[in-house]
């Protein structure tokens, strides 16, 4: 679930979507903002599959426990060390 397996791509797994979440925060944005960018990003043509709003969440929730993003007057943000 959260680390890829032979069952799993690495595109499904926690780590891959949040990967693919702090890619999309190059710049700040709002929870709906950022779910919109994701969403649109998982088009047929990529290999990325498309995942829902449930496992969109439990990725941002890993990045929050591994201190990698922050939510800042509104705003979702990757977190300077």
């Amino acid at each position: 679930m959260i680390l890829p397996t032979k069952h799993m791509a690495t595109s499904r797994a926690l780590i891959g979507v949040g990967g693919e979440i702090l890619r999309a925060l190059s710049t700040p944005k709002t929870m709906s903002a950022l779910w919109d960018e994701i969403r649109a990003g998982a088009r047929p043509d990529k290999q990325a599959a498309a995942i829902d709003y449930k496992w969109f969440v439990l990725a941002l929730d890993l990045l929050f426990m591994l201190g990698a993003v922050e939510l800042a007057q509104g705003v979702l943000q990757r977190r300077v060390a």
